[in-house]
């Protein structure tokens, strides 16, 4: 009994806490203060969501192909389970403060869910991603990428499931003098389910992973790549064969069109903080790293209640 109450106590506060920043995204206002809209067709929400100082509010199922650009102090937010979008992605490029929640990104084809570029201050919480493992490695792209000098980028309670290449952070181990000092990112919270690799993959990150939940990662979960910064905690892994790796090579799973054998890049580094569950899963730690605590406070879900907390807790209609 005691056990099913700490359980039952945790899925209760992390439902409490579900609906706050607590990590690098703190300070991320979106549209709040601005005009909001509510629509229920892909023709306007693309003419809402590039609207500046806005809060959108998506209450259909709409269907869409290619990305619609989102500006700067937005909020865009499903609601209920309502706000679906399939086909079709958003890119924040170039923006600030900016705020996406409760949406369902589905099967969207030659262009991410979401894209995050040259941005900085922005949460996604609370979303969907979904495609599907029938089609080849390559037939769909990330389900949320962050790239060129983002910071300030949290991502929490998102549930990510059914694809090849799931998140990843930074475009090349060429761009350093772009990227370097940037992305300062959080993720926590977050259930990764029958991906196969990019949980996430990270390039010259400071980046902050704990109290995400991963059931069948099937090649590869976090890893840390081209002097990226990783400080995990807290997380669990089920069915997941290399939960962590700091070794450069991109594998074959995560970079087929180049070589048969992989890709070389530059080790990344990893600190681990609180316990990790690993399952069954060997992790690949080559080099620890300078990153060992964060600059705001964070309370962490007991390892024994990240499952429930999680996939109670993660996806759409939970805010």
């Amino acid at each position: 009994m005691i056990g099913v109450n700490l359980i039952l106590g945790a899925i209760l506060l992390a439902q409490a806490v579900s609906s706050q920043l607590i990590g690098y995204g703190t300070g991320t206002t979106g549209g709040s203060g601005g005009a909001t809209t509510t629509v229920s067709a892909a023709a306007a929400f693309k003419t809402a969501v590039a609207k500046a100082n806005s809060v959108v509010y998506l209450n259909a199922a709409i269907s869409y192909t290619g990305q619609y650009s989102v500006a700067s102090n937005t909020s865009i937010i499903g609601v209920g389970t309502n706000g679906v979008i399939n086909g079709g992605g958003l890119k924040i490029d170039s923006q600030t403060n900016v705020i996406v929640r409760n949406l369902k990104f589905s099967k969207v084809v030659g262009q991410d869910g979401i894209s995050v570029l040259r941005s900085n201050r922005v949460w996604v919480d609370h979303n969907e991603f979904v495609s599907d493992l029938t089609h080849g490695v390559d037939y769909y792209d990330g389900q949320l990428d962050i790239t060129h000098a983002c910071d300030y980028v949290e991502v929490s309670w998102n549930y990510f499931h059914d694809h090849y290449k799931s998140s990843l952070v930074g475009a090349s181990c060429d761009n350093s003098a772009e990227d370097a000092g940037k992305f300062h990112l959080t993720y926590h919270h977050n259930y990764w389910q029958r991906v196969h690799t990019r949980a996430p993959a990270l390039r010259f990150t400071h980046a902050h992973l704990f109290n995400n939940y991963y059931d069948t990662v099937i090649s590869q979960g976090i890893h840390s790549r081209c002097d990226a910064q990783v400080l995990v905690e807290a997380n669990v892994f089920v069915n997941t064969s290399e939960p962590l790796s700091t070794y450069g090579l991109v594998i074959p799973d995560d970079s087929p069109n180049t070589s048969p054998n992989g890709d070389p890049e530059a080790d990344g580094y990893a600190n681990l903080g609180s316990a990790n569950d690993w399952g069954s899963g060997k992790i690949n730690l080559t080099h620890t790293g300078s990153f060992t605590s964060v600059p705001y406070s964070y309370t962490l879900t007991p390892l024994a209640s990240v499952k429930s907390a999680v996939t109670s807790g993660a996806g759409i209609g939970k805010i």
